[in-house]
C-alpha cells in the first residue's frame, strides 16, 4: 500500500514537472534570426550550378552598398552573436582573420573576400563591437555500409547515374531564378527566405537519391541522406547549442539557405530558442 501511494505520488510530481509552468530560464529563451543566404563567391559545389552571367560580384560598388543597406537593417536586430557558415575545426582561423581585419583599420569590406561569412558576417559583428564569430559548420556521420559503397567507383558511378537521371526529378521543388541581378540582394535573400519555399525543399531531400538501393529492401539511400544531410545538419544545431550564451540573448544565424529546411524546423521545436522572421528586420523598403 505504501509502495503505491509512492508511486503515486512520484508520477504526479513527473506530471507536474514535466505539464506545469515554464521555469524562469525557460521564460525568456534565446531569439534567433536565420539569414539563409546564397553563397556570394558562387563555388558551384551544390547540384544545381550557376552560370558565370548569373553571377554577380559582391565587391562591385553597386553591390557594396547594398549590403551596407543589409548590415545596417539587421544591427537592429541587436544580435549579441554571430554564427557563420564556418567549419568549427577553423575558430582560431576565423577569430585570427576577424581580428586581423578590425586592427587593420581602415580596410574596408571590399578587401575582403567575397563570402558571405566575411562580407556580411564581419561587416555586422564590426558594427556591433562583437570580439569574435562563432564557426558551427562541420559534416554528417556517414554509415560505415554507405562509405564501403561509396569508396567502389563501379557503385558510385551507378548511384551518381541514378542521382542524376531518376523518374523522381520532375517532382523536384524549384524556387525559381535568383533575382539580386534584377532586384537586389535583399530582395533575392528575402526570397529564398520564404517560409513556403524552405519547407517545400526539405522534400527534394526525401525523393529519387533517397530511394536508390543497391540490393532489394536495403536503405542505402535513406541511410545515405541521413549522414550527409539530417545528420549534418543536426550537428550544425548541436554546435549552435555549444555557443555560450544566456536566456535573452539573440543569435544571427548566416547559412547557406538550404540548411533552413532542418535548422529553422529544428529552432521552432526547441524550448531554448524564439526564432523570429527575418522579414521583420530586412526589408526592401526600408
Amino acid at each position: 500500500m505504501i509502495f503505491k501511494v509512492i508511486l503515486a505520488l512520484s508520477l504526479l510530481l513527473i506530471s507536474s514537472v514535466s505539464f506545469g509552468k515554464t521555469s524562469p530560464q525557460q521564460a525568456e529563451p534565446i531569439r534567433v534570426v536565420t539569414l539563409g543566404t546564397f553563397h556570394f563567391n558562387f563555388p558551384n559545389l551544390d547540384v544545381v550550378k550557376v552560370k558565370d552571367d548569373s553571377k554577380i560580384d559582391v565587391l562591385s560598388n553597386k553591390y557594396q552598398r547594398q549590403l551596407e543597406v543589409i548590415a545596417q537593417q539587421l544591427k537592429t536586430f541587436s544580435p549579441t552573436h554571430i554564427v557563420v557558415e564556418h567549419k568549427t575545426e577553423k575558430q582560431k582561423e576565423l577569430s585570427d582573420s576577424y581580428k586581423n581585419y578590425l586592427s587593420n583599420t581602415p580596410t574596408q569590406p571590399n578587401q575582403l573576400p567575397r563570402s558571405e561569412v566575411y562580407q556580411l558576417g564581419f561587416r555586422l559583428a564590426e558594427k556591433l563591437g562583437h570580439k569574435t564569430l562563432f564557426a558551427v559548420d562541420t559534416w554528417g556521420k556517414i554509415y560505415p555500409q554507405v562509405d564501403k559503397v561509396l569508396n567502389d567507383e563501379v557503385k558510385v558511378a551507378e548511384f551518381g547515374k541514378y542521382y542524376k537521371n531518376n523518374s523522381d526529378n520532375a517532382l523536384r521543388y524549384d524556387t525559381g531564378n535568383p533575382v539580386y541581378k534584377s532586384q537586389s540582394i535583399t530582395a533575392e535573400l528575402l526570397r529564398i527566405n520564404n517560409e513556403k519555399h524552405i519547407k517545400k525543399s526539405l522534400g527534394n531531400y526525401l525523393i529519387g537519391h533517397f530511394k536508390f538501393e543497391n540490393e532489394e529492401n536495403e536503405y542505402f539511400g535513406a541511410d545515405f541522406e541521413t549522414g550527409r544531410w539530417f545528420n549534418r545538419n543536426l550537428r550544425i544545431f548541436r554546435n549552435i547549442q555549444r555557443v555560450p550564451t544566456q536566456p535573452g540573448d539573440r543569435i544571427l544565424v548566416i547559412f547557406g539557405s538550404g540548411h533552413m529546411n532542418l535548422l529553422n524546423l529544428f529552432f521552432d521545436a526547441s524550448p531554448e530558442y524564439k526564432r523570429e522572421p527575418l522579414e521583420k528586420y530586412l526589408s526592401t523598403s526600408k
